[in-house]
């Protein structure tokens, strides 16, 4: 797991964003449980060990696919401050919102990244 995510794909998808101009970051996602969103405390210790990113999805998925040799990318849409961050609190109707807002930018990156890699495949 000391190279979870596939250096040519993350490439891939770095390129891909490049030529649509949006911005792609990569970074530490930090995976937990669920199904509520993390406390403020939680978050302060999330940071302090260096997690960029937090969510309930993406790295049980990723380490069964590492376990099965499969060669993996991720890419997360984020949509909101985590607790603490902001002087409000969360909103799961503004995560929806915003996730619709980005939706069609989202679509197509992942459309894009998707063929480029079954290129890569075949090639």
């Amino acid at each position: 797991m000391t190279q979870a995510y596939w250096k040519p794909y993350r490439d891939i998808a770095g390129e891909a964003a490049k030529r649509s101009g949006k911005s792609l970051y990569e970074g530490i996602y930090a995976g937990l449980l669920g199904p509520s969103y993390e406390t403020p405390a939680e978050i302060r210790y999330l940071r302090t060990i260096g997690a960029d990113l937090v969510g309930m999805s993406t790295v049980p998925e990723v380490i069964v696919a590492r376990h099965l040799g499969m060669k993996v990318l991720a890419i997360s849409c984020v949509t909101n401050m985590a607790a603490g961050i902001l002087d409000k609190p969360l909103n799961h109707v503004e995560v929806l919102e915003t996730a619709e807002r980005v939706r069609g930018d989202f679509t197509d990156l992942v459309r894009t990244v998707v063929k480029e890699i079954a290129i890569d495949l075949k090639g």
